[in-house]
């Protein structure tokens, strides 16, 4: 019964989250379009999700093509939106901004609306990544049981609205994900996967429990002290940089889908263009000194810090 409410409450979060969405698409298409534009990027191929990235070639669309296809964007959540040969386990990106001219009103019925949107995708993210109870690996087979084909990444992703800003420039963003753990905890994780007892390719059941017992040795004789450090490349991905002149700083966001960005004075902000990305050709503002840091387990990127 439980794995039922379970998945009973999944595909009810998703079905309203749809519909929202679709509201949405409406409600933006009523609303007076400014202009703005979006950068479509290269799709990733079935099979090729861990190739390196050194290269992206953008390029970009205006006026109201960029607000038709920025808006169905939101709603396109299932890899049978895309080409067959598109990968539904790759973050699929269409970066850019939307400007509207509101009314207060406007403004607030937006709001209204893209909360809750942002709120059922992150109780629809809860309920998959947290109650179900499921390693990283199951999670794709139990969702795609139940919502085949669904794209989780775009269905999480977040609705970003922005009020007034004086300019929106974009740009890309090498870093890393730094996940600190003592070892307990990672040794409880560990513990928790050989007692699942399932086979994760390319490893039978027996090789990822041996495999999985070597690493757990490896963690014990680490002493209890010990600073460790999951430090895992995410690949290069677009960021909006957006000026507020009334508290005068800039703010920097992921910009995996279009910002939408309301206009209460009817005035347009500065929008820059997204350039193609060349990882030979990367300019670093600031580039803090890396702390020393020894590889121990590299399938989970596992670091101790040495410093």
């Amino acid at each position: 019964m439980a794995a039922y409410d379970l998945i009973e409450r999944m595909t009810t979060h998703f079905r309203l989250m749809e519909m929202a969405l679709k509201d949405m698409q409406q409600l933006f298409l009523s609303f007076h379009y400014l202009g703005g534009c979006i950068h479509p990027l290269p799709s990733v191929d079935k099979g090729c999700e861990h190739d390196p990235v050194n290269r992206i070639a953008v390029c970009r669309h205006t006026g109201e093509t960029a607000r038709d296809l920025g808006l169905q964007h939101f709603r396109r959540l299932f890899i049978h939106h895309y080409s067959e040969r598109v990968s539904s386990k790759s973050a699929i990106r269409l970066p850019g901004v939307l400007c509207f001219a509101v009314k207060p009103q406007e403004i607030q019925a937006a709001s209204d609306l893209i909360a809750k949107i942002n709120r059922l995708k992150s109780e629809l993210e809860q309920i998959i990544t947290v109650e179900s109870g499921l390693e990283p690996e199951q999670r794709f087979d139990f969702v795609h049981t139940h919502l085949r084909g669904l794209i989780t990444l775009s269905a999480y992703r977040q609705v970003i609205m922005l009020t007034d800003p004086a300019s929106v420039r974009f740009g890309w963003a090498n870093k890393n994900i730094i996940k600190n753990l003592t070892r307990e905890e990672l040794l409880a994780n560990l513990e928790k996967s050989v007692q699942s007892g399932r086979a994760v390719a390319p490893y039978s059941k027996e090789q990822r429990a041996s495999l999985i017992a070597a690493e757990i040795n490896e963690i014990t004789a680490l002493p209890a002290s010990a600073i460790l450090k999951i430090k895992r490349p995410v690949k290069v991905q677009p960021i909006a940089r957006v000026w507020y002149p009334d508290e005068q700083k800039q703010v920097q966001y992921p910009c995996p889908s279009p910002l939408l960005v309301l206009c209460q004075e009817g005035m347009m902000p500065i929008i820059g263009e997204l350039e193609d990305y060349d990882a030979d050709n990367i300019r670093h503002r600031h580039k803090p000194q890396a702390k020393p840091l020894r590889l121990i387990i590299p399938r989970l990127h596992l670091y101790v810090d040495e410093s």
